[in-house]
């Protein structure tokens, strides 16, 4: 194993980093006169396993291999999840272990499926524990997804390379130069998101916990009713924004910041994801006119349609009443996500770009035979490895998701709770649909045995799938 200490070192610090947070929510129990030992206890047990991690690796060599980065990445956000649902065990709720994993490995996925019926009622360190784990989540995945994944060539990702020249043993340096600037701006939206929530009538408390799900794209929320509770289009409003811009690449800010001021226009995938948000807005609201359905609003059509495709999954109104059609169309949008290199999951929308692409390409080979045609994204010739990286992750993904949907049938869950569940889970979207897990429903009615592997398909939609796969294979381990 001391080929490993680099990693167990890593994983000492992050378990340190997430002990040391569970004493913000003991901070919201003094306010509100809610103290008990669930979050001290659970950080001592947290920073104990994690001191042990990083002193017994303190002579690690400071270098990852690509099976170590995988490695890494894996068991990071699997003991975020474990060590992070014992707040959730030790509180006055008392979760089972089940409930309290669940929870916690939707909040640090930023998935936001809940098991809590009664939110309203949820003690006030619980309600910020759930925030700080999609929002520690959040920034977790943007670190990953722009210095580890494209090292680890995971569906297509190799395609964002901040450097041709890297390479797996120059991870760690680079990371800590580019975390730094990711969290400075993660942070600072963060911030912004809460005084504009505070400016519009959310109180302190609820500005800061529902900033901190927004910029995750997480959206657990305080109450049942989602952001919809506050009945406010300014609050609504702020939330689309912010929910955008947490969906954007964040290197893109990185690349403003460092004078590209076009950027966020000239961006190929924001471009894209702006337009599917419009056309999708369109389509909606074109279906309910013509077929004079009530309880809808134009403001709900656009916050629904942004919270969904971009995982966030806040809800302002029950679009489960407004028939089948849009029903199908948020499903479809369940699966699509935001930009690469965000804070969302799903497909992406650079890979639905480039098999476009390849489609079109394909279609052209068949009217001219004879042709030569070169796929280009962002002006960039894109290899035969890129197109099969992503074609064999859009594979996987479906391939997995019908597999989810068949398992949690076989637990005896309803057709639509299945495959909404599935597509929930493996795009980190939050609610599903139908009257069980629909938007104003929860999943703590489902059997366990569906919270485990709707679990498992939170983190496998995180990790890009191939990330957890790959671990599995005993090639893979072979030098």
């Amino acid at each position: 194993m001391s080929n490993y200490k680099t990693v167990f070192f890593t994983l000492g610090i992050l378990q340190i980093i997430l002990g040391v947070s569970m004493f913000i929510p003991v901070i919201a129990q003094f306010i509100y006169a809610e103290v008990d030992s669930s979050f001290f206890g659970a950080s001592i047990i947290t920073i104990i396993f994690g001191t042990l991690f990083f002193l017994s690796n303190l002579d690690h060599d400071k270098k990852l291999n690509l099976q170590q980065v995988f490695l890494l990445t894996a068991l990071s956000w699997l003991c975020i999840a474990i060590f992070g649902s014992l707040p959730f065990i030790f509180s006055t709720i008392e979760l089972s272990i089940t409930d309290a994993f669940f929870e916690s490995m939707s909040g640090i996925t930023t998935t936001g499926s809940t098991i809590i019926s009664n939110l309203e009622n949820t003690p006030k360190g619980i309600l910020l524990w759930r925030a700080i784990l999609q929002w520690l989540g959040g920034i977790g995945i943007i670190v990953m997804a722009i210095t580890l994944m494209p090292i680890m060539n995971v569906g297509g990702m190799q395609l964002f390379k901040i450097s041709s020249n890297d390479s797996s043993e120059k991870i760690l340096p680079k990371s800590k130069e580019i975390a730094l600037r990711l969290i400075y701006i993660y942070l600072g939206l963060t911030t912004l998101c809460a005084i504009t929530y505070w400016i519009c009538g959310m109180g302190k408390f609820d500005s800061i916990t529902h900033s901190m799900t927004t910029i995750a794209t997480g959206g657990f929320s305080n109450y049942n009713q989602s952001i919809g509770y506050f009945n406010s289009i300014s609050i609504e409003i702020s939330s689309m924004i912010f929910i955008i811009l947490g969906s954007l690449p964040f290197i893109a800010y990185i690349k403003f910041i460092n004078g590209n001021r076009k950027i966020f226009i000239s961006d190929i995938q924001i471009r894209t994801f702006l337009k599917i948000i419009i056309l999708f807005v369109i389509i909606l609201t074109f279906y309910i006119l013509i077929n004079n359905i009530d309880n809808f609003s134009l403001r709900s059509i656009f916050f629904n349609t942004i919270s969904i495709l971009t995982g966030t999954g806040y809800t302002n109104a029950e679009f489960d009443g407004w028939g089948s059609f849009p029903l199908t169309i948020f499903l479809a949008l369940m699966f699509i996500g935001g930009c690469a290199g965000s804070t969302t999951c799903g497909v992406k929308i650079f890979r639905i770009q480039i098999l476009y692409l390849f489609i079109n390409n394909q279609l052209k080979k068949i009217i001219y035979p004879k042709g030569v045609f070169v796929i280009k994204y962002d002006q960039n010739a894109v290899d035969d490895k890129f197109i099969a990286s992503i074609i064999s992750f859009i594979f996987f993904y479906f391939v997995i998701f019908f597999l989810i949907t068949a398992f949690l049938s076989l637990t005896g869950l309803d057709f639509i709770t299945s495959i909404s569940g599935a597509a929930t889970s493996i795009s980190n979207v939050g609610p599903g649909l139908g009257p069980i897990i629909g938007p104003n429903g929860d999943f703590s009615s489902l059997p366990d045995i569906s919270k485990w592997i709707l679990s498992i398909g939170m983190i496998l939609g995180r990790l890009e799938l191939f990330a957890i796969l790959v671990l599995f294979l005993p090639s893979f381990w072979r030098n």
